[in-house]
């Protein structure tokens, strides 16, 4: 195969050409000169000879820079081929990650209990899907969803936040009673994205997991879900915490564990606070 193009080729030729047309010129002075013993006419064989030279010169000047071109086309080119299949690659891992975590979530909805709907639920089986109470995700679900996000962030280097809430309705009194997880629920359903994932854990605090979102997004999310509660149903109090991977923990055991440490943080205040978790 050809490094040049035929175009660029045609103009080298027409350049060699053109030094040699020259170069012949050249010679025929030279000869006339000589035969009539006139230097003017060696002096214009002479110059006839440089122009034929200077010709050559950029006829192979531009056909090597044009063949040094042709090669780095090419190198980007194997680059890029090997790019894409890299790519392809990561593709197929990240579908086989999917098609494993649909797998496991397929066999978690098929062994899940019917109790929700007989009023037996227990909140320790990792095998119910749903909070009863609230038709949210539960902790069991949580867990399988968090894993599967942060293996998607790690792929795509992009943040996944998670905030524990615990609210309580009126002030923060030591005998102030749990939120309505209906009301709580409510709000949070209005405030959340498609892309995000709510769930009631076992304990009755709520947990969401929050799509590509840095930790200001989350603290400014926590804080819509709270100023939507209490305008819709008077005071209550909402302790938050807040990690995000990878700015805080990059498993998630550690990253629940950050949560929970700002959440227990939150918790010491008397009023609404959210808090976030410090890298370690």
């Amino acid at each position: 195969m050809s490094s040049t193009p035929p175009s660029r080729w045609s103009d080298v030729r027409f350049r060699r050409f053109i030094g040699a047309a020259i170069g012949g010129i050249g010679l025929v002075l030279g000869a006339v000169g000589l035969a009539a013993g006139s230097a003017i006419w060696g002096l214009l064989a002479g110059i006839a000879a440089l122009l034929a030279g200077a010709a050559a010169y950029v006829a192979e000047a531009t056909s090597e820079q044009r063949v040094a071109d042709a090669g780095e086309l090419r190198s980007r080119v194997e680059r890029a081929e090997g790019e894409t299949a890299l790519l392809r690659t990561e593709l197929e891992a990240a579908q086989r990650q999917i098609d494993s975590n649909q797998e496991a979530l397929a066999e978690l909805m098929t062994s899940a209990p019917t109790s929700s709907t007989s009023g037996s639920y227990d909140p320790s089986d990792t095998r119910v899907l749903a909070d009863p109470e609230t038709n949210l995700f539960s902790e069991a679900y949580f867990r399988v969803a968090l894993d599967a996000r942060i293996a998607s962030a790690r792929r795509h280097l992009r943040p996944v936040a998670v905030a524990l809430l615990d609210v309580v309705e009126g002030g923060a009194a030591d005998d102030a009673g749990r939120a309505d997880p209906l009301k709580v629920t409510g709000s949070i359903r209005q405030t959340l994205r498609d892309a995000d994932t709510a769930c009631r854990m076992a304990d009755g605090s709520f947990a969401i997991i929050l799509e590509d979102t840095p930790e200001n997004g989350a603290v400014w999310t926590v804080e819509r879900i709270r100023r939507n509660l209490t305008s819709r149903h008077g005071t209550h109090t909402m302790w938050a915490g807040v990690a995000c991977y990878p700015a805080h923990a990059f498993s998630t055991d550690e990253l629940l564990d950050q949560a929970n440490l700002a959440l227990e943080s939150a918790r010491e205040w008397k009023q609404d606070r959210i808090e976030i978790a410090t890298a370690d």
